[in-house]
């Protein structure tokens, strides 16, 4: 929306400049192919955390201590989708807000299929929750 001020300026995107300025930014730390080909050449977890310091995800395993572990860069990726995730959604206005929250509903759904046929197959819960979708 255009809108003008007492002053005679224009302001572009009142309702969505925010919004869209957080999205770009998501956009720009994605790892570009350069990155990926550098991942690539790593021969040991170490190396791959040595490498995304340099990037957006350097934070991501930071405080971790090696040796690495895959399922310690796992669970750190899904944490970090899920709170840009969550955070976009929270941002964002309708209607773009309720499709954000119907991509989840599918997740939500299998969660619950899970744990019910987890509960079925007499599997503790401790087993089954790492398995969920965030």
């Amino acid at each position: 929306a255009v809108v003008s001020t007492q002053s005679g300026h224009y302001g572009r995107d009142i309702d969505n400049g925010y919004f869209e300025g957080l999205v770009r930014g998501y956009r720009s730390g994605i790892l570009k192919r350069n990155d990926y080909h550098n991942l690539v050449e790593c021969e040991t977890l170490d190396d791959l955390k040595l490498h995304l310091q340099g990037t957006d995800y350097g934070p991501l395993l930071a405080n971790d201590p090696s040796p690495l572990i895959v399922q310690t860069i796992d669970e750190r990726l899904k944490e970090r989708l899920v709170h840009e995730f969550t955070h976009i959604r929270n941002q964002c206005l309708q209607p773009l807000a309720e499709f954000l929250d119907y991509m989840t509903y599918g997740y939500m759904i299998d969660n619950i299929i899970l744990l019910i046929t987890g509960t079925l197959r007499n599997k503790p819960i401790s087993e089954l929750l790492p398995r969920r979708h965030p």
